[in-house]
């Protein structure tokens, strides 16, 4: 039978583990610990978890990585991934060490001084890159006003990262028909909404162009800013030598109208996907993203 260590590592049993690592291991033994782990787990090709990540890299590294470099380069992502669970639960609950391992960029500080509600609303649309969700909980922590849309996935795992979230100050929804039309409203007063948009879902109707390749990639970060009539904002952070976390965030990307509905929503979100892509190319190793998005190309992966 196929193993698949997402099942064992995202359960609370899991998380709590990662937990009591993070938070009772000094940095350098931590280190060490989720690095063997990490190379343990991605030395096990006929995981689910390591064959999408495996197809993921080699999609975004260009298709031409052979089987050596390949495994090189997941193992290096899993690393990144890792590193990032532990210094999520190293350093979440003291807000004082976030100047110290995070360079803040001049756009993270305005969203940190923006009231609510400004003039115009605005979405921003993540990439699950380097350490995403210590941002984001970080960013709650300091009183960051914005509604979080997140997958409806409701097992006892993404429940326990969804209470510790909303305990950081995130105001946390799973993305129901219910929870759209509320983030329409909240744009249009002026609010922020953010949403991740690159973690695959093969019950979605669209499949817009990421990497030259369809994908089934989540679009309502499109349709809140057509019906809200705000821009869309990609917004993302990667790990640099300096040993700290840096922001790439894009410039505000207008919606372009088109009459045909289907391509309008097709055509703005490959814009976004676009600049997505750019983000991802600065460092693949650090795209956090194990779930295939290119199921269709698993029979040409370098074995």
């Amino acid at each position: 039978m196929t193993i698949d260590p997402q099942k064992i590592i995202n359960t609370p049993f899991g998380l709590s583990v990662a937990n009591f690592i993070g938070r009772y291991t000094p940095n350098r033994l931590g280190h060490s610990i989720v690095d063997s782990m990490a190379d343990f787990i991605s030395a096990h090709k006929d995981w689910k978890t390591v064959r999408a990540a495996r197809l993921n890299q080699w999609v975004v590294r260009g298709e031409n990585l052979a089987s050596e470099a390949l495994d090189e380069a997941v193992r290096e992502n899993f690393r990144y991934t890792a590193r990032s669970i532990f210094d999520l639960y190293h350093n979440i609950n003291n807000p004082e060490v976030f100047r110290k391992i995070v360079d803040v960029h001049p756009t993270a500080e305005q969203f940190v001084q923006r009231p609510e509600y400004a003039e115009r609303g605005m979405v921003v649309a993540g990439i699950h890159m380097s350490n995403f969700d210590f941002i984001a909980q970080a960013a709650g922590v300091v009183g960051v006003k914005a509604m979080f849309l997140v997958m409806p996935d409701m097992n006892p795992a993404y429940r326990k990262q969804l209470e510790m979230r909303k305990k950081n100050g995130m105001n946390v929804a799973p993305a129901t028909t219910a929870a759209i039309k509320q983030a329409v409203r909240y744009l249009r007063d002026g609010g922020v909404v953010m949403t991740g948009i690159d973690r695959p879902d093969e019950s979605l109707p669209h499949r817009p162009r990421f990497f030259g390749r369809p994908a089934s990639l989540p679009v309502h970060h499109i349709f809140l800013a057509l019906k809200a009539q705000v821009p869309v904002l990609v917004g993302s952070v990667i790990w640099q030598p300096d040993g700290r976390y840096h922001f790439l965030f894009s410039e505000p990307i207008e919606m372009q109208p088109h009459p045909d509905r289907h391509m309008e929503i097709m055509l703005n979100a490959e814009a976004v996907l676009h600049v997505a892509e750019g983000f991802i190319r600065h460092d693949p190793s650090q795209w956090a993203m194990t779930f295939p998005l290119w199921p269709e190309v698993f029979d040409q992966l370098p074995v």
